[in-house]
C-alpha cells in the first residue's frame, strides 16, 4: 500500500508539489532580465540605506575651487556648478527617488485597494459612484494631475509623494474592482457565502489573497512610474528642495551646463534610466512567474 502511494506521488510533477510562493520565486529566478533588475534595485537600495558610510563627501558641501570639475580620481563623477561631489549627491539622491517610488505606491495601494474591494464586491450605487470618480480622475493624465496636486500642496518631497500616490490611486481602484468582480463568482467564494461568512471575511480571507498577484505586478510597474514622476516634479521645483540632493533636481541644475559639464546630467539621467528599467524588468518577470497558466 505504501509503495503504491509513493508510486502515485512519483508521477506528480515537482511543479505541482511546490507551494505557490516557491513556484513563483523559482520561475522568477529563471528569468535573466528579472534577476538583473533585482540585482540593480538591490544595489541602489543598499547605496541609499548606507549612504552616510559610502558617500565619499558631504553631498551639500560646496567648494568654489572645484566648480564643474570633470571626473577625476578625487571625484569619480566630477563636481557640479557649486563644487559639490556628484557621486555623493547621486548616492544620497537614490534615497529620495526610491523612497518616493515606494511610499507613493504604498499610498496608492492603501487608498485604491479598499475602495476597489468595496466597489467590486458591493456593486450597485456604491460601485457606480466610485467608478465615476475614478473615471474622472483617469480623464486627467497621471503626470499632469500629480503636478497640479504638488503645486497645490506646496513644494516638498513629502507633498510630492502624496501627490503621486493620489494620482496613481485610480489605477489600483480599477484593477482591484475588475479582479474582485472576476473572483467573487468563483465556487469557493459562493461556498464561503453559503456557510454564513460575513462579507468582510469573504473579502479579506477569500478574495483579497487571490487578487494579490495582479496587485503586486501593478505595484512593481507603478514604482517605476512614480520614480519618473518624482524626478519630473523635482526638475520643476515641486519635489525635493535644494540643497538636498535628488536626481530630478540634479538634472534641473545640469540643464544650463550640458555643453560645458555634460557629466552633471549624465549620471542622474543614467541612474533614473537604470532604476526604472530594472523595476519594469522585475514587473514583467513577476507577471510571467505569477501566471497560473505558465509552466
Amino acid at each position: 500500500m505504501a509503495d503504491a502511494a509513493l508510486g502515485d506521488l512519483s508521477v506528480i510533477p515537482t511543479d505541482e508539489l511546490e507551494s505557490p510562493a516557491r513556484r513563483a520565486l523559482r520561475r522568477l529566478l529563471h528569468r535573466k532580465g528579472a534577476v538583473i533588475g533585482l540585482a540593480v534595485i538591490a544595489t541602489f537600495a543598499a547605496l541609499a540605506v548606507f549612504a552616510p558610510l559610502i558617500a565619499p563627501y558631504d553631498p551639500i558641501a560646496t567648494s568654489w575651487s572645484l566648480v564643474r570639475k570633470p571626473p577625476s580620481p578625487a571625484h569619480w563623477f566630477g563636481t557640479d556648478d557649486l563644487g559639490r561631489d556628484v557621486l555623493s549627491r547621486m548616492i544620497y539622491g537614490a534615497r529620495a527617488s526610491l523612497m518616493a517610488g515606494v511610499i507613493s505606491v504604498g499610498i496608492a495601494l492603501g487608498i485604491g485597494v479598499p475602495f476597489g474591494l468595496l466597489s467590486g464586491y458591493r456593486g450597485g450605487f456604491i460601485d457606480a459612484l466610485i467608478s465615476r470618480i475614478t473615471d474622472a480622475m483617469l480623464a486627467c493624465p497621471f503626470l499632469i494631475l500629480a503636478i497640479a496636486l504638488a503645486a497645490f500642496l506646496g513644494p516638498s518631497l513629502s507633498n510630492a509623494m502624496i501627490a503621486i500616490g493620489i494620482s496613481a490611486t485610480p489605477i489600483f481602484i480599477r484593477l482591484t474592482r475588475g479582479q474582485v468582480m472576476n473572483v467573487k463568482v468563483e465556487d469557493y467564494v459562493e461556498a464561503a457565502r453559503a456557510v454564513g461568512n460575513p462579507p468582510w471575511r469573504i473579502v479579506v480571507v477569500h478574495i483579497l489573497p487571490n487578487i494579490m498577484p495582479a496587485l503586486l505586478v501593478q505595484a512593481t510597474l507603478s514604482v517605476a512610474a512614480a520614480i519618473i514622476a518624482e524626478a519630473a516634479l523635482s526638475f520643476l521645483g515641486l519635489g525635493q528642495q535644494p540643497p538636498s540632493p535628488s536626481w530630478g533636481s540634479m538634472l534641473n541644475s545640469a540643464q544650463r551646463f550640458l555643453t560645458s559639464a555634460p557629466w552633471m546630467a549624465l549620471w542622474p539621467g543614467l541612474g533614473i534610466f537604470l532604476v526604472v528599467l530594472s523595476f519594469n524588468l522585475v514587473g514583467d518577470g513577476l507577471r510571467d512567474a505569477l501566471d497560473p497558466r505558465e509552466r
